[in-house]
């Protein structure tokens, strides 16, 4: 996979990065691992999204180390090299001659010198920034390394005292989307909104749940896209009572609600969308005013997006309307504020209103501040909004007309200087608009 957006965008986030980073530090980030699937069959390769936002480089065993007064290049990226005969098994390689003009990058050294080069390089760094959450061949190098910078006990100790998480860092200028970043979530939603309105026309008894998913999952790649950004979920009846059911095993009944929670990927960056729809074509009385509760929850979560709102604002206003609905439903009883407070809510609705979105489903960026002081919300920064309101079958508790069946309804969001744009907008979720589909 080459790169697919320009250079200097990356460039650009490079040299962001680096403005960041404090005199005499490096920040080092390394390919995920492949993942086997079985016996030789290895699952498709995803690059890891910090190494790709930095690079737009998607090989696995490589690794960027971005330096700042440390007398060494301020970007070096380690690769693996060209291999004529491994090429034509899977495909050819930048190679570490081509990188730097292909990428950018001041400088290339091959991925099996990493624990040579490593010290060298680092010598003069006090602090680096580095997580390493995977168990690979070059995480084991990276530490061979550092113990040979720092000498062990009686060594020189020279290298980096301190290692510092990328949130405070790099997850920071990821958390706001530029123009490029936000086109691509644009086309995500594209492609997954024309692909959620073919399989909600299309729907009808009998049809499987797996069916729906191959129609979804074929359609991303079809529109251009990467495939999906997450497993497609399709829970028909019941089973949308399962916040992440995934087998997507059962057929649609004609009485049955169908909760699709899915997003295309393009470029690495993913769409997260939600809609839940009639098999029969049309709500019936109960499921209608279940569907119009959720909507009317999401449509005041998205009004209070502005710059400077927080996600626990906009979870609140969703819970208000969210419980509000359910006292009128004859779900729970007391007072709004009781069921608030006291979170008897919870019972059917158990999961957030938000996530931050991006080239990860549940992107990076920190919720709270010191103090756990919610965050404030900026132009550029893109989340969803994604209430439900789920009643499993077995619940006795419930009226029996409510049953057995759960709402799920989710866009996705980016705060602009006096509000918000809803990138998925154009995907119909009012009664009469699935209605007419």
């Amino acid at each position: 996979m080459f790169p697919t957006l320009p250079t200097q965008v990356h460039r650009r986030r490079r040299q962001a990065l680096l403005d960041r980073m404090p005199d005499r530090s490096a920040a080092l980030f390394l390919a995920l691992p492949e993942a086997p699937r079985n016996g030789d069959v290895i699952h498709p390769y995803r690059p890891d999204s910090d190494l790709w936002y930095l690079t737009g480089f998607a090989e696995p065993r490589s690794a960027l180390l971005l330096t700042r007064g440390c007398d060494a290049p301020s970007s070096v990226l380690f690769l693996r090299d060209r291999d004529p005969r491994a090429e034509v098994w899977t495909g050819p390689r930048i190679g570490v001659d081509d990188a730097p003009t292909a990428l950018g990058v001041e400088a290339a050294q091959p991925i099996d010198r990493l624990a040579t080069e490593l010290p060298a390089l680092l010598a003069r760094a006090r602090r680096l920034i580095y997580r390493a959450p995977h168990e690979t061949v070059d995480r084991r190098a990276v530490e061979t390394a550092l113990e040979g910078v720092r000498g062990g006990p009686r060594g020189p100790h020279k290298g980096p005292h301190a290692v510092e998480d990328p949130a405070l860092t790099l997850h920071e200028l990821r958390w706001i989307k530029d123009d490029v970043e936000l086109e691509r979530i644009r086309e995500a939603s594209r492609i997954t909104g024309r692909a959620l309105a073919t399989v909600i026309r299309d729907c009808r008894e009998g049809t499987g749940e797996w069916e729906i998913q191959a129609h979804l999952d074929g359609a991303y790649r079809a529109g251009g896209g990467w495939g999906w950004g997450f497993p497609t979920i399709v829970a028909a009846g019941g089973n949308a009572c399962v916040l992440h059911y995934q087998s997507n095993a059962a057929r649609c009944a004609d009485g049955d609600l169908v909760l699709i929670d899915t997003g295309a990927e393009v470029d690495g960056y993913a769409a997260d969308v939600s809609r839940t729809f009639p098999v029969a074509g049309r709500f019936t009385p109960a499921q209608r005013d279940v569907y119009q509760v959720v909507l009317d929850a999401q449509q005041d979560a998205i009004a209070a997006v502005e710059p400077g709102a927080t996600l626990d604002d906009l979870h609140g206003r969703a819970v208000r309307t969210l419980a509000r609905g359910m006292l009128d439903l004859g779900l729970v009883t007391g007072s709004l504020d009781e069921v608030v407070e006291g979170g008897a809510y919870k019972r059917y609705y158990p999961h957030q209103t938000s996530h931050w979105l991006g080239l990860d489903v549940h992107d990076v960026g920190r919720y709270y501040l010191d103090d756990d002081v919610p965050r404030a919300l900026e132009p550029g920064v893109v989340f969803t909004v994604e209430p439900g309101l789920y009643v499993p079958a077995a619940d006795e508790d419930a009226p029996a007309h409510l049953r057995g069946f759960g709402v799920r309804i989710e866009d996705d969001v980016v705060v602009t200087a006096d509000g918000c744009e809803n990138l998925s907008a154009d995907i119909p979720k009012s009664v009469d608009g699935l209605e007419a589909l």
